[in-house]
């Protein structure tokens, strides 16, 4: 009796036989710095204490070095999966990598002037640095919805369900992206108008709908990895990815409904 056929799983169009690129090597390298920046700032926090929120807190190198460089790590691994030329593939994974080191850097610095990163006018080179990280936030923007738009116009490769993880994790994305880009917007016409206490106070309702929305990117397409190493039958493990993906939509319509609620 012949034996079943197997439905072969695609491998990433990035992938080659001597293993992964200098620039994913890269980019993956710099997105562990970020992280370990992040696990070492906690322990400055550790030691010298003070806040956890508000906008002058050990709080932000912690979370955004953890956050960027885990984002990193995604985006370099998703977008092995998009069907998009290698040489544009590199030039815009290491664009978003020096980006990456130009937010964090920005942010843990003034933390250690002890003064706000963001929406900070009160001196010509803090507004530099603020100024720096809003373009910064725009660069991200233009780079990941880019990616986005590739993987929704030609169906990424993978294992089942990855298709449908990438798509997703890269909307929901651009849901955090949008929500940032909203947060910036609003502080700055704040900051500006005389209003710098209501300038960081604004941006509170929106923070927990950016930070879920921000590593479904990650989330997602894992599912869809790790179910790819399970015995279970390619429809089962669809239908696992859309769950996953169904309750990190409503996730991350409860957290809009919070930013709306308390706005």
């Amino acid at each position: 009796m012949p034996s079943p056929v197997r439905t072969p799983i695609r491998k990433p169009p990035s992938q080659t036989p001597t293993g992964v690129r200098p620039a994913e090597r890269l980019c993956h390298a710099t997105g562990v710095l970020l992280v370990v920046s992040g696990l070492a700032h906690l322990v400055v926090f550790a030691v010298d204490g003070g806040p956890w929120y508000g906008p002058v807190s050990w709080r932000k190198p912690v979370t955004f070095g953890l956050s960027f460089g885990l984002t990193l790590i995604a985006v370099t691994w998703v977008t092995s999966y998009l069907r998009l030329g290698e040489r544009l593939r590199t030039v815009l994974l290491l664009v978003f990598a020096a980006d990456c080191v130009v937010e964090v850097g920005g942010i843990t610095l003034q933390a250690w002037r002890r003064v706000p990163s963001h929406l900070d006018l009160a001196t010509p080179f803090d507004t530099a640095v603020s100024m720096t990280l809003a373009v910064g936030g725009g660069v991200l923007v233009v780079v990941l919805a880019v990616f986005a738009v590739v993987s929704f116009r030609r169906r990424p490769a993978g294992p089942v369900g990855m298709a449908l993880g990438v798509r997703a994790g890269f909307a929901i994305l651009l849901v955090a992206l949008g929500s940032g880009a909203a947060m910036i917007a609003r502080g700055v016409v704040l900051a500006r108008t005389g209003h710098q206490e209501a300038a960081y106070a604004s941006t509170a309702p929106l923070k927990p709908l950016h930070g879920v929305s921000l590593h479904a990117v990650l989330v997602l397409p894992a599912v869809a990895w790790l179910l790819s190493r399970t015995a279970w039958n390619e429809r089962v493990r669809w239908r696992v990815v859309a769950a996953a993906v169904g309750c990190y939509a409503v996730a991350v319509a409860a957290a809009g409904v919070w930013a709306v609620l308390t706005g």
